[in-house]
């Protein structure tokens, strides 16, 4: 009996979902194409594309993934600039040094 059970989860789990004849096939986005595309669109101020990032994942998810992106995008400057990732951080932000 457990076998049978086990067989049916099995294919359960390998089955594809259906999707109507002819629809394009879409790809699930994760939360750091969501955050780039985002923080991308943002800068170039594209309100729909903001809104269709926004929608391929959870607020959470991309709260987290431009925190994420926030912190690689200082680390990398600051590399580039030879300076802290703080002093970076304030010189885009338009605060005086600490």
């Amino acid at each position: 009996m457990f076998d049978t059970i086990r067989r049916y989860a099995g294919r359960l789990r390998t089955s594809a979902p259906a999707r109507p004849e002819g629809a394009p096939e879409r790809r699930a986005h994760n939360l750091f194409e969501a955050a780039a595309v985002y923080v991308a669109a943002r800068a170039e101020d594209d309100q729909d594309r903001i809104e269709e990032a926004a929608a391929w994942v959870s607020p959470e998810a991309l709260s987290f993934g431009v925190s994420e992106l926030a912190c690689r995008a200082v680390v990398a400057l600051a590399r580039e600039r030879d300076e802290s990732p703080d002093e970076v951080a304030r010189a885009l932000l338009g605060l005086p040094a600490a």
